[in-house]
C-alpha cells in the first residue's frame, strides 16, 4: 500500500508539471472535468456570489459548464450571462470586454471550444476578469490535448481536464487552483 501510495502521489507531481502548476498541492483528483467544475460551483461559487452578482459564459459552452453555473445562479440571486461569439463562431473580444462589469464574480470558458474549435485568448480574458475582481475558470478539456498549457502563464484562477481526452483513463479528472483559493 506505500509503494501504491507514492506512485499515486507522484502522479500529481508529474500533472503539475505538465499544466506550468507552481506546485502539486494545486492539482485536485476528481472524476471528470464535470465533477471539477461542479466542485468549483459549488465550494467557491455557492460562498462567493450574492444576489445581483454576475456569472458570465459564452455562447459556445459544453452542458457541463452551464448548469453549475446556473445552480449556482439559481440558489444566490445571481444573473447567468453569455457572451456572443460572431457568425463565423470566433470570439469576439469587444462583446466579451463590454460583458465585464463590476458585478461579475467569475468567468468560465474553453480553452478550445468543442463545437467549432474555437480558441478562446484565456489569457487575455483572465486579465479583464482580473481588473474587474473576478475569477477565471477554464474548461480545458480541449485545449490541453492541442497546445502546451501553462495555468500560471494563463492567469487562470481554476483549470479543469480528463485523463480521457488525453487518452488515459476514464473516471480521472483534473481540477487545478490556485493554492491561495484552494485555501
Amino acid at each position: 500500500s506505500a509503494e501504491a501510495t507514492r506512485q499515486f502521489e507522484a502522479v500529481r507531481g508529474k500533472v503539475a508539471a505538465f499544466i506550468g502548476a507552481a506546485n502539486e498541492r494545486e492539482i485536485i483528483f476528481v472524476r471528470n472535468a464535470t465533477e471539477a467544475i461542479n466542485l468549483v460551483a459549488r465550494s467557491w461559487g455557492e460562498q462567493n456570489i450574492s444576489e445581483g452578482d454576475e456569472i458570465v459564459l459564452t455562447q459556445m459552452e459544453h452542458h457541463a459548464n452551464i448548469v453549475p453555473w446556473q445552480m449556482v445562479a439559481e440558489k444566490t440571486g445571481a444573473v447567468l450571462r453569455a457572451f456572443p461569439v460572431d457568425e463565423d463562431g470566433s470570439f469576439n473580444m469587444t462583446a466579451f470586454t463590454d460583458m465585464i462589469t463590476a458585478r461579475t464574480r467569475i468567468v468560465s470558458a474553453p480553452h478550445v471550444s468543442n463545437v467549432l474549435g474555437t480558441v478562446f485568448p484565456v489569457g487575455e480574458m483572465a486579465k479583464i476578469a482580473h481588473d474587474a475582481n473576478a475569477l477565471m475558470v477554464v474548461d480545458g478539456c480541449q485545449g490541453v490535448i492541442h497546445m502546451p498549457v501553462d495555468v500560471q502563464a494563463l492567469g487562470a484562477d481554476f483549470y479543469v481536464f480528463s485523463a480521457h481526452k488525453l487518452y488515459g483513463p476514464n473516471g480521472v479528472g483534473i481540477l487545478w487552483g490556485k493554492a491561495e483559493i484552494l485555501a
